[in-house]
C-alpha cells in the first residue's frame, strides 16, 4: 500500500513547482545554449555551466535571455525529468543548485535612477525560491531596485521588511497549492501595510484564477509578465483592510477549519485503519511505515487546500499528477483508492471534502 515516491516539497515538476517553460517572447537562439546547459547540469559541473552563461553572453545573447530561455529553461526541464523517473530528488538539487551558480554568473549593473523598488519574497513555507528569483533578476536587468528575500518568509518578518523599505510594490511567489492558505494572509497583511501585491507561481492557478479569489491586486504567469505589467504602470491600489472570510465566504461551514486542524489525527486514524483492513500493511518495514503515513499526509494536506479555496480541481489534480509520477515509477494507480476510501470514511461530517474525495476517485477510476 505504500506509494512513496518523494516528499512533495522535493517534487519539482509537472503539477506543481519548478520554474515556467519559457514565455512565447523568449530568444529562439536560446536553444543550443540551453542543451549546453543541461549537459553540465546533467555532469553536476558549476565551471561549465558558468562557461556557459559566458558563452552566451558573448555570443550576442541579452542576460535576459540567458536568464530565462537558458537558465529557467533547463530548471523546467528539470523538473519534467524527475516527474518522468529519469531524475533522483538528489539529481534535481544538484541541477537547481547549478542553475543557482549561473544566475550568479551573470552581470549586475546598478542603475543610476532605478524605476522604482519592488519585494520579492516566497510565501511563508515555499521552499522553492528558483522562480521567485528569475523575477528578481529580470526586474533588476529591466532597472528596478529589488530586494529579494528568499525562500519561506514568515508573513510577520516580510511586513516587517515592508515597514522598514517601503517599496512601490509586492511580488509574493508560491509553488505549492497547500501554500495558498498562507499566501491569502500575506497577501492581506501586505496590502494592509500600503503596497499592492503581484502574485506568481504555479499554486496560483495556470491563469490565475486563486490570485484573484484571493484578491491579489495583480498576477503573473512568469517573469517576463511580471515585469512588463509593471513598466506598464503602477499597480491598483489595494482594496481597504478586510478579513480573510470577505474573500472566501464559503470558510463560514467551517470544514477548511476542522479538516485542517485534524489534519494530524486524520492520518494516523487512516493510516490504523489501512493496518485493520489490509493484513499485508502490518508487514512493512519502518521506512514503508513511514512513506505511507508520508503519502496520506500530502493527500489532506491538498484536500484541505482545496477547502480553503473551494476548488475541487486543486484535489483532484494532485491526485491526477501522483498517478502520472506513480505510473512512471511501476506503481499502480490503484493503489491510491484505499487509503481515500477510509479518509472518506473519517470524513463523514463533512459534505464538501467527501465530494472532493468522491470526485478524485472518479478521476483515479478512470485510469484504471
Amino acid at each position: 500500500m505504500s506509494i512513496h515516491t518523494a516528499d512533495v516539497d522535493d517534487r519539482s515538476g509537472g503539477h506543481h513547482v519548478g520554474a515556467r517553460p519559457t514565455s512565447s517572447h523568449g530568444d529562439e537562439r536560446a536553444a543550443r545554449w540551453a542543451d549546453r546547459l543541461w549537459s553540465a547540469v546533467l555532469a553536476g559541473d558549476n565551471h561549465a555551466a558558468v562557461d556557459v552563461v559566458g558563452d552566451a553572453l558573448g555570443a550576442g545573447l541579452d542576460a535576459e535571455a540567458v536568464l530565462l530561455d537558458v537558465i529557467g529553461a533547463v530548471q523546467h526541464r528539470v523538473g519534467v525529468e524527475w516527474a518522468a523517473n529519469r531524475m533522483s530528488v538528489a539529481g534535481e538539487h544538484t541541477a537547481t543548485a547549478i542553475n543557482d551558480r549561473a544566475i550568479a554568473a551573470l552581470p549586475t549593473g546598478r542603475p543610476g535612477a532605478p524605476r522604482g523598488r519592488v519585494t520579492v519574497a516566497c510565501v511563508d513555507q515555499e521552499w522553492h525560491a528558483l522562480p521567485a528569483r528569475l523575477v528578481a533578476e529580470t526586474l533588476r536587468l529591466r532597472g528596478w531596485q529589488v530586494d529579494y528575500l528568499g525562500a519561506q518568509v514568515p508573513t510577520a518578518h516580510l511586513i516587517g521588511h515592508i515597514h522598514r523599505t517601503g517599496p512601490d510594490a509586492v511580488c509574493l511567489s508560491g509553488s505549492l497549492a497547500t501554500r495558498l492558505p498562507l499566501a491569502h494572509r500575506a497577501i492581506t497583511a501586505v496590502q494592509a501595510a500600503g503596497p499592492p501585491v503581484m502574485t506568481g507561481g504555479l499554486a496560483f492557478g495556470a491563469d490565475g484564477r486563486y490570485a484573484r479569489l484571493l484578491g491579489a491586486d495583480a498576477w503573473a504567469p512568469d517573469a517576463r509578465a511580471a515585469a512588463d505589467r509593471l513598466a506598464a504602470g503602477p499597480l491598483p491600489r489595494p482594496a481597504p483592510a478586510h478579513q480573510v472570510i470577505d474573500d472566501l465566504p464559503h470558510l463560514g461551514d467551517q470544514e477548511y477549519t476542522m479538516v485542517a486542524g485534524s489534519s494530524a489525527r486524520l492520518v494516523r486514524d487512516t493510516f490504523h485503519a489501512l493496518q485493520e483492513r489490509f493484513p499485508f500493511v502490518r508487514d512493512y518495514t519502518d521506512e514503508q511505515r513511514e512513506h505511507t503515513a508520508e503519502d496520506l499526509a500530502h493527500i489532506v494536506d491538498f484536500l484541505t487546500a482545496a477547502l480553503y479555496v473551494d476548488a475541487p480541481e486543486i484535489f483532484t489534480g494532485f491526485l491526477g499528477w501522483t498517478a502520472d509520477v506513480l505510473s512512471a515509477r511501476g506503481v499502480p494507480v490503484q493503489a491510491l483508492i484505499p487509503g481515500l476510501d477510509l479518509l472518506e470514511e473519517q470524513l463523514r461530517d463533512f459534505p464538501r471534502a467527501r465530494n472532493y474525495i468522491g470526485a478524485g476517485r472518479d478521476a483515479l477510476t478512470t485510469r484504471l
